[in-house]
């Protein structure tokens, strides 16, 4: 196995999607980069589903014609229920110049093309490589304490980004910080089926389907031609209840009549596997010598795909910011407050996207009608596409005037759009219209 060096610019703990994207940008801005994963690669991962958003930025890392010619084109996203009723979002509805189509992945392949990509813009990576300490020296993280093979080794760096996932080395293990959401405390168990004819598909092809029914939701994931994601969320009482997993999951995905007329001659090729206590925020997400991004900071239910998306733009923003403090561009203080500031406007917005969400029977027709306005197809097509940073979009400000949504402790937003910046910049802020 490699050993490292002793020192670096920049350590990155966590080669995932917001680990990848942060040492891309810092390799790309010169920095030496040192990125540990405990992992052996190609290795599974649940989060299968791109938002449109982050179509446009995997384009910036350089990866969107291999990842459109390598996966299926997702061109919107269904909602239906136990009845068969339908309503379907097209992102072609977002408008002003926003990319309209995205991908389903299999997260194996896919997390390995991205650090890969952060490997050619020169990042050191080491795999099967956990960290057991972190170095703190005069009230700052310095570096890293880490196990790879039967050798310890410390590694000392002027800026760590935690991009550890659900390990949450910094957040959860040294400041021990983590708050789960009792809220959204769910449960979701799923399976990989193969053999998918797509004659079965009453919708349109490539699209997320999410069905609800009284005791949570159940979703279908087309990863390859012919092969589908397929999986239930409910809450723990639930399992609790019935006492088998793989009942539950069978009983749930067949309410759900365009979901289970899928898989109904498929094969499963997968075990029934499980992820639990599925959402929590952090309030230290930034400090001297450290950034935390994506699911090491907070991690929220995956209903609307966005995961891969906020990890990857808490990854790109970690990396800038640690970038220009170590160039002087920016003081410490400064990069620090920016990408709390940023990191937490993005993740409150979609907290209260899914808290709506959830609130509303699992229904999002419901929760549109329950604002008791009109409400354009833009503003839901961009919001269901990843426009969470925006003050433009009027769904999403509705939303954050919810006070039984916050999230977070009071803090001041840093609005603008990390994908559009341009568009964002020009377009007027939108207005909801009363229907009553």
């Amino acid at each position: 196995m490699s050993s490292p060096s002793a020192e670096y610019d920049a350590i990155v703990i966590g080669g995932g999607p917001a680990g990848s994207a942060a040492a891309w940008t810092l390799a790309n801005r010169g920095h030496s980069v040192l990125v540990l994963d405990r992992q052996p690669f190609p290795r599974f991962h649940i989060g299968e589903s791109m938002l449109t958003y982050a179509a446009a930025l995997f384009e910036r890392l350089g990866l969107g014609d291999r990842l459109r010619s390598e996966f299926p084109i997702k061109t919107g996203a269904e909602f239906c229920d136990t009845d068969g009723k339908v309503t379907r979002v097209d992102f072609a509805d977002q408008g002003g110049g926003r990319v309209e189509t995205t991908f389903q992945v299999e997260r194996a392949d896919f997390d390995e093309m991205l650090l890969d990509n952060a490997a050619k813009a020169g990042a050191e990576v080491i795999h099967e490589a956990k960290v057991t300490k972190v170095l703190v020296e005069g009230g700052r993280v310095a570096g890293v304490v880490v196990a790879i093979g039967d050798a310890s080794h410390t590694v000392r760096a002027r800026q760590v980004v935690d991009a550890s996932g659900r390990a949450g080395v910094i957040a959860n293990q040294h400041f021990r910080s983590r708050r789960i959401s009792e809220r959204l405390r769910m449960l979701a168990v799923f399976k990989h089926y193969d053999g998918i004819d797509e004659a079965t598909n009453p919708g349109v092809e490539g699209d997320i389907v999410i069905g609800s029914h009284t005791e949570g939701w159940v979703w279908s994931i087309p990863i390859r031609p012919g092969k589908l994601s397929v999986g239930t969320v409910s809450s723990p009482a639930v399992y609790q209840r019935v006492g088998d997993p793989e009942q539950v999951f069978a009983e749930h995905v067949d309410r759900i009549p365009r979901i289970r007329q899928r898989i109904a001659d498929a094969t499963a090729v997968t075990e029934l596997k499980s992820e639990s206590d599925y959402s929590y925020h952090t309030e230290d997400l930034a400090g001297p010598g450290f950034f935390v991004a994506g699911d090491a900071g907070c991690f929220v239910d995956p209903i609307f795909s966005a995961g891969v998306y906020l990890a990857t733009s808490s990854g790109l923003r970690a990396g800038e910011l640690a970038a220009s403090a170590l160039e002087g561009e920016l003081s410490e203080e400064d990069a620090v407050d920016q990408y709390t500031r940023f990191y937490k406007t993005g993740y409150d917005c979609y907290f209260r996207l899914i808290y709506a969400f959830y609130d509303h029977d699992f229904k999002i027709g419901s929760f549109l009608k329950s604002t008791g306005v009109w409400v354009d197809p833009r503003w839901v097509a961009r919001l269901l596409g990843g426009d969470f940073w925006s003050e433009k979009n009027a769904l999403a400000n509705h939303l954050r005037s919810i006070e039984d949504f916050d999230t977070f402790a009071p803090f001041e937003p840093l609005y603008g759009c990390p994908v559009y910046p341009e568009i964002d910049a020009t377009e007027e802020k939108g207005m909801v219209l009363g229907i009553g």
